[in-house]
This record gives C-alpha cells, sequence and structure tokens, in this order.
C-alpha cells in the first residue's frame, strides 16, 4: 500500500502480561488514564467508561495550554480477547461516526499477549494516520510500562 492511498493503522506488539491484565489495562479508567497519551496526563476525574457494547467512553489529554478530548463508543466487548469501538477527536465532523479501532489480545506461550491493533474509518489523510501511528506506538511505550507496574 502506497503512502498516497493509506487508509489506517496496523501495530502488533508483544506485550509481557497475560490477556486478563493487558484487557484490564484498555477497560479500567485508572489504568487507561496512566498509559493513553504516552507521557501526557489524563486526569482520572476526566476519563468515563462504560465498557459493554453500546456503552460510552472519553478521555482528556492534557498538554501544557492545550486539552485534547477523545470519546466513542464500545461496539464489541469480548473479555479478555477483544475491543471494538469508535474514536473521535475534537476535529472530527460531528457527523461522522469516527474511527474504528480494534484490539485483540491473544495468550502465547510464557504469559505473554499478542497485541494486534488496527485503527480504520478512512477519515484521516494519510499525513494524519502517520502522526496518529506514531501517537499510538507511544502510548503503547506507556502501557507496557503500566503493564509493569501493576
Amino acid at each position: 500500500m502506497t503512502e498516497s492511498a493509506r487508509e489506517g493503522i496496523d501495530i502488533t506488539r508483544i506485550l509481557d502480561a497475560p490477556p486478563e491484565k493487558v484487557f484490564a489495562a484498555w477497560t479500567t479508567p485508572e489504568h487507561f488514564a496512566a498509559w493513553y497519551g504516552g507521557d501526557a496526563e489524563v486526569p482520572l476525574d476526566r476519563v468515563s467508561m462504560d465498557v459493554t457494547p453500546g456503552g460510552a467512553w472519553s478521555l482528556v489529554i492534557v498538554v501544557p495550554g492545550t486539552e485534547m478530548p477523545f470519546h466513542g463508543v464500545y461496539r464489541e466487548v469480548v473479555a479478555p480477547e477483544k475491543l471494538v469501538f469508535t474514536l473521535k477527536d475534537a476535529s472530527a465532523p460531528a457527523d461522522i461516526e469516527g474511527e474504528t479501532v480494534t484490539a485483540t489480545f491473544t495468550e502465547r506461550r510464557g504469559g505473554t499477549t499478542e497485541l494486534v491493533f488496527q485503527q480504520r474509518g478512512g477519515n484521516l489523510t494519510a499525513e494524519q494516520y502517520a502522526a496518529a501511528e506514531d501517537g499510538w506506538e507511544a502510548f503503547f511505550d506507556a502501557l507496557v510500562a503500566r503493564l509493569a507496574s501493576f
């Protein structure tokens, strides 16, 4: 796929934690706030998660001088194997559902988990997808650190 035809993000990581722990890091406000946003602050009082199909989620990433709100709706929740949810930021048009994020958590030998991450929707330019992928990579680095701490 050429960069100009890019329509999403695909990332695979092996995490040193079992799927139950990885799933908890994605679905518990205090854990999600600790890694989503990478090094940026995500105040716990600005995180809301109803981790059920049709349930809403939202949070705000705070960097000096700027607040970046994100929100969406859970489409599929299969603990501890899979999450599918929509993702929108403040710049997204109100009339679109947003991007769709799919995260699967597959148990591997030695108590590790293969995280397969996809973001689709076609709502971003190739440059925006590239920047979002860099952001997710930083988030996943923070996820690794969070998994080691609980």
